[in-house]
């Protein structure tokens, strides 16, 4: 992720790599701008998460070990809440967000819309709800779910392979 912003200087020059959120403080100047806001990596995490799961086409975000993880973390006490950023990956700036998503596609879908959706959507969440600028958002597809897959999934989940 490369940072855009720039900050003046000693002697007006700006200096690359350094970025300051600069808002006008005291009395006279709006409550929006006094003091600072930072936002955690799980926060647009999340909300990257809830925004590709949404889009039509999607089965599921996260890659083969991420759902084996995510499923033993689910089994641990204490260990779920982590469902809604599998498979999504972050790096937040100051002013900036880049994405990462390992995500598995519908059978009959157009992969190719399925991204451009995603990546539509994420985006336009992520800024709305953070005013961050989202600078990419790069999508893995790891699979496409078949529709007779679902059939196995439910005969396998939870019961032994011996009766």
């Amino acid at each position: 992720m490369t940072e855009n912003t720039t900050s003046v200087a000693r002697a007006g020059r700006p200096e690359a790599g350094v970025s300051t959120l600069k808002g006008r403080t005291g009395a006279g100047a709006p409550a929006e701008t006094r003091g600072k806001t930072t936002m955690a990596d799980g926060v647009v995490a999340k909300i990257a998460g809830m925004a590709a799961r949404e889009a039509p086409g999607v089965h599921r975000l996260g890659g083969g070990m991420a759902r084996a993880f995510g499923a033993v973390r689910e089994r641990v006490p204490g260990g779920g809440g982590g469902a809604v950023t599998q498979g999504v990956k972050v790096e937040v700036g100051e002013r900036q967000a880049a994405v990462d998503l390992d995500i598995v596609v519908e059978y009959g879908y157009s992969v190719v819309e399925v991204s451009g959706d995603v990546r539509t959507d994420v985006i336009g969440a992520v800024e709305r709800m953070t005013g961050l600028e989202v600078v990419e958002v790069n999508i893995a597809v790891d699979d496409v779910h078949l529709p007779d897959e679902e059939e196995a999934e439910e005969s396998d989940g939870g019961e032994g392979r011996v009766r």
